[in-house]
């Protein structure tokens, strides 16, 4: 008999079964949801560097390799 992978889950630490879970590695859609709902609050967060919104289209750009209008050359 082979050996069922057991983890647990993230929101209440409840065991459950890995193979053929819909809604690992949650045991519920409940615990999912919970999770999500979470994120959306900010309770958890991914670290970074803040950004300014106003120059958010700027940044973009240099992270791109654009060359801002102002350095382009003549």
């Amino acid at each position: 008999m082979a050996k069922k992978t057991v983890v647990p889950c993230p929101a209440c630490s409840k065991e459950v079964i890995w193979k053929e879970n819909p809604t690992r590695p949650f045991c519920s859609e409940r615990c999912r949801t919970i999770d999500l709902g979470d994120w959306a609050s900010e309770k958890f967060k991914v670290p970074g560097e803040k950004i300014n919104p106003d120059n958010l289209a700027e940044e973009e750009k240099q992270s791109s390799g654009e060359e801002k209008p102002s350095q382009k050359k003549k």
